[in-house]
């Protein structure tokens, strides 16, 4: 089964990515989906984050408080920290199951769809990483599309890795610049490539 990761910075494009190849045909993982999933009411990871953090960071029905822990975070690094660990540790685990289900199925190729490209669990299971990449005023100008402010979305994206970070890890690059239409002629061109290379029809 041949496994391609797409990642990329906040405003980039990356889950576009993803659901072009879903309407190609292509089974996508989604990592953000299967976080909110273990920290959802009595999720995998809910036990570990109670333990850690206390009982006020979840709610009545047993899920992530998200505004307690978003206040938390943003303001004490370390928190974040034990916080996305214990939550990619949940996360790395039912990508893996996910995968591995779908090998025994005998499915032909599957998309990883994850935000922060962990070395285990995401670069040591995907044969090609894909990297979706935007300018930083085109990113800012998306994320104050979805109502966030500029503000805000600057410092998001000075949080997170930076374009020499992803670079380093990609197999390819995608520029995403333009249109969707363009992205989505770019992305399915590579996906013709790198599935025909690889004797894959869809």
């Amino acid at each position: 089964m041949f496994v391609i990761g797409v990642t990329g910075g906040i405003g980039c494009g990356k889950s576009e990515v993803a659901n072009i190849c879903r309407d190609y045909g292509l089974n996508i993982i989604d990592a953000d989906e299967i976080s909110r999933n273990v920290t959802t009411s009595h999720g995998a990871a809910i036990a570990e984050i109670e333990q850690v953090f206390g009982k006020k960071m979840i709610t009545e029905d047993g899920s992530l408080n998200r505004k307690a822990m978003s206040d938390l975070v943003f303001k004490n690094k370390r928190s974040l920290d034990q916080l996305s660990s214990i939550i990619h540790k949940y996360v790395v685990e039912e990508m893996r199951n996910q995968v591995e289900t779908l090998k025994k199925k005998k499915c032909k190729a599957v998309v990883l769809d994850v935000p922060i490209p962990v070395k285990n669990g995401f670069l040591d299971i995907c044969d090609q990483v894909w990297v979706v990449w935007a300018d930083d005023e085109l990113r800012i100008s998306r994320l104050n599309q979805r109502g966030m402010t500029t503000v805000d979305a600057r410092r998001r994206i000075k949080s997170q890795m930076t374009k020499e970070d992803y670079e380093a890890i990609a197999d390819k690059t995608i520029l995403n610049n333009g249109s969707l239409d363009t992205l989505r002629k770019n992305v399915v061109l590579l996906l013709d490539e790198e599935l025909h290379m690889r004797g894959i029809k869809f």
